[in-house]
């Protein structure tokens, strides 16, 4: 159960209807981490806009790619909301069950790329320890693997990202949708 007040979209009147009706009509469906937001419908906006542009923008980052770090970040949080989602995000573009299940149980070494894997250690270290990233340069790695600074930047931004919204969905007790996946449009 949320710990704030939530307006629910058959609640929602003038700005926060226009926003939800045209979340509906642009994503399929309504999710929970947006209607969190409904006592600050222009917060919604802003959320939505920061992740098109993070997650749907031109990158050498794949859509997968993104979807992989921003898995591993939700796993790393313990953020079963963002997790969930997330996972099947990605198998959207892996189609793998098996493979989802051992990203989530963090046993993904021989499942990925050494490109993915780069993406994956570098998202789960700059989520658990932030503050080594001032005195280590943890993108070595993925300029050894021939990755630009734009894309170095965009997995800096993927993982910023989602530490931000799993701290909303954590701290404000948005609990899963018994239809999570289901009849969004990615």
């Amino acid at each position: 159960m949320t710990r704030i007040k939530v307006v629910q979209h058959n609640e929602a009147t003038g700005r926060l209807k226009e926003i939800y009706d045209a979340l509906v009509k642009s994503r399929g469906k309504l999710a929970d981490v947006h209607k969190i937001q409904s006592l600050r419908p222009e917060s919604i906006i802003a959320h939505m806009s920061l992740y098109m542009e993070i997650m749907y923008s031109k990158s050498e980052l794949s859509r997968a790619e993104r979807e992989l770090m921003g898995t591993v970040v939700s796993v790393a949080n313990g953020c079963k909301y963002c997790t969930k989602h997330h996972a099947e995000a990605l198998n959207h573009y892996w189609k793998d069950d098996s493979r989802i299940e051992k990203l989530i149980k963090r046993d993904y070494f021989d499942i990925l790329s050494p490109k993915e894997t780069a993406l994956v250690e570098f998202a789960k270290q700059l989520t658990l320890n932030p503050s080594e990233h001032e005195n280590k340069d943890f993108t070595v790695t993925l300029k050894d693997l021939k990755l630009s600074d734009a894309a170095i930047l965009d997995a800096v931004l993927v993982t910023a990202y989602f530490n931000f919204v799993n701290r909303i969905v954590l701290s404000l007790g948005v609990e899963l949708e018994t239809d999570s996946g289901t009849g969004y449009k990615y």
